[in-house]
């Protein structure tokens, strides 16, 4: 068993990134710039924002911080969306999901320029990965083919199953590994991209043991702790775990531990490959957040 290790190679893409803006800088060009907008109070979306400025910092990225109290209308929210789509000095921007209920999330996801969107969640950037255009990928399913690709893991005729059907991850994550690999991405190997037979399983997929057990790879984002177990694997499987839960523990000081959607300590001695977590799939959406931003930046 081998550990994707997600936390060193976002590190290196840091690294990478950094000197990339650094050559910027020294060549008297001005720096990239994202801004992040976030509603409300939640502690969840509050440290993932913190996260994404102490990460713009250490790279070189400007970063801004847009807060707005939950009892924003949707038409003063929409306004900034509009006003940053024309601020040529900000090259990309998020608004922090989730929003408070009286707010559409797709009328704001839709109102943003699709150029500028570095989560990669509008309709244009979603139908253009599709269609094997050129696009700005969501960051987990980037950061996930980015963690296959630096480990030399081949997708081409590989069997994928990816558990779970979101916008986020699910649905993008197949769109991407059935690509033909002229969708390719700064810094990966074409042959690590695309090509892939995918099945994708959700709640209502019946026989989701038998089906796993025909997987090359599998990837879990079913927001379900411990759902994949080591019955449900065949030995030299690449396992992804996209999940991350708390569950109770009265052991910890904290009151709770994090667990995926894997149980890690079953299936990880059948996996040729497996993610931790923490420490394998989230570092890297971060990381593909960062080189979103200088992919919109040179657009």
């Amino acid at each position: 068993m081998n550990l994707l290790d997600g936390k060193k190679i976002a590190a290196d893409i840091r690294a990478e990134l950094r000197e990339e803006v650094e050559t910027l800088k020294a060549q008297g060009k001005r720096v990239p710039k994202l801004a992040v907008v976030i509603v409300g109070n939640n502690p969840a979306s509050e440290t993932y924002v913190n996260n994404k400025i102490k990460a713009c910092a250490e790279v070189g990225i400007e970063a801004a911080r847009i807060a707005y109290d939950e009892s924003i209308s949707e038409q003063t929210l929409l306004n900034e969306v509009t006003k940053l789509n024309n601020d040529p000095t900000i090259d990309g921007f998020i608004v922090q999901l989730p929003l408070p209920e009286h707010i559409n999330e797709s009328a704001i996801l839709s109102a943003i320029d699709y150029r500028k969107d570095v989560d990669g969640l509008t309709p244009e950037n979603v139908g253009r990965t599709v269609q094997g255009l050129p696009s700005l990928v969501s960051a987990t399913p980037r950061g996930i083919r980015e963690l296959l690709a630096r480990y030399d893991i081949q997708t081409e005729g590989k069997h994928v199953v990816v558990i779970g059907r979101s916008n986020i991850v699910g649905k993008p994550i197949a769109m991407l590994l059935m690509q033909r690999p002229y969708l390719s991405l700064p810094g990966m190997s074409a042959s690590s991209l695309g090509d892939a037979t995918v099945t994708i399983c959700h709640s209502k997929t019946r026989n989701l043991a038998d089906i796993c057990r025909t997987a090359d790879i599998i990837i879990v984002a079913a927001g379900s702790p411990k759902l994949l177990t080591a019955d449900m694997v065949r030995d030299g499987v690449v396992v992804i775990d996209v999940g991350i839960n708390r569950v109770d523990d009265i052991t910890s000081p904290r009151g709770y531990r994090l667990v995926g959607d894997v149980d890690f300590e079953s299936v990880a001695p059948k996996a040729a490959f497996i993610t931790p977590v923490p420490g394998g799939v989230g570092p890297m959406t971060i990381a593909s957040l960062l080189q979103n931003t200088l992919q919109a930046y040179h657009s």
